[in-house]
């Protein structure tokens, strides 16, 4: 299965740490960082795995860390743009038979990886933790098993999304049309869920929910989101 991991951010919100450094190099322990720990259990869990990582903000240092690990594409405009355009120019590799799309911050536990990212879907899911109901950073409404919006606004939700969406080949296929028709648009600067959102209510395009509540994960977006990286990191599988 084909994986697109997006870390071509500046990681503002966790200025001064990430003034000179990625975020994704922030490190768990001495030698794993956060997205070598992700590309590392997906490979252990996926042995036939495509890995993409799509790049920006300190490009250099970051493939001087991963090495040949993966297959880089480089968002040039990461200083202007956000994640939909980071996910535009990684569009070639949208054309497989399931791809997961991975916010290049985001820490599961071991086992989630294994039972959940690295498993066979046969629809379009987005994951996200029922458990969070309140000061959730990107928070999903649902109808039963169907995802109804995405946003950040939502004060009212089902669960906080987790910073993963799994494809199969149909969406895959209509997704890339709809990053063309919005960066046509100029939306240079939207989040990639923003294509989700748009698929939902322009296309009527389906998308379902797998509940990660009984997992641990956490996006990385404020100090207190790197000590229960680590925590994460560090428990006993």
């Amino acid at each position: 299965m084909t994986y697109i991991l997006l870390a071509a951010g500046k990681g503002t919100r966790l200025h001064p740490l990430t003034f000179s450094y990625p975020k994704c190099l922030y490190k768990l322990d001495v030698e794993t960082t956060v997205i070598r720990r992700m590309i590392q259990l997906i490979k252990k869990y996926d042995k036939e795995s495509e890995i993409v990582l799509v790049t920006g903000f300190m490009d250099d240092v970051i493939k001087a860390d991963l090495g040949d690990t993966v297959t880089y594409v480089q968002n040039p405009f990461y200083s202007i743009t956000n994640s939909l355009a980071s996910l535009w120019f990684a569009k070639d590799y949208l054309n497989r038979d399931q791809v997961t799309i991975i916010n290049g911050d985001t820490v599961m536990s071991e086992k989630a990886i294994k039972e959940v990212l690295c498993r066979k879907h046969d629809k379009p899911t987005v994951l996200l933790d029922s458990s969070i109901k309140s000061d959730g950073d990107y928070n999903v409404q649902v109808d039963g098993e169907i995802i109804v919006v995405m946003s950040k606004n939502l004060k009212n939700y089902y669960g906080e999304y987790s910073g993963v969406t799994i494809l199969d080949k149909e969406t895959c296929n209509k997704m890339v049309n709809t990053l063309n028709e919005m960066m046509q648009e100029e939306l240079f600067n939207e989040w990639y869920e923003d294509v989700v959102v748009r698929m939902i209510f322009r296309n009527n395009h389906k998308f379902y929910h797998f509940d990660l509540s009984d997992y641990e994960w956490t996006e990385v977006d404020n100090v207190d989101d790197l000590l229960k990286a680590k925590k994460i990191h560090n428990a006993v599988k």
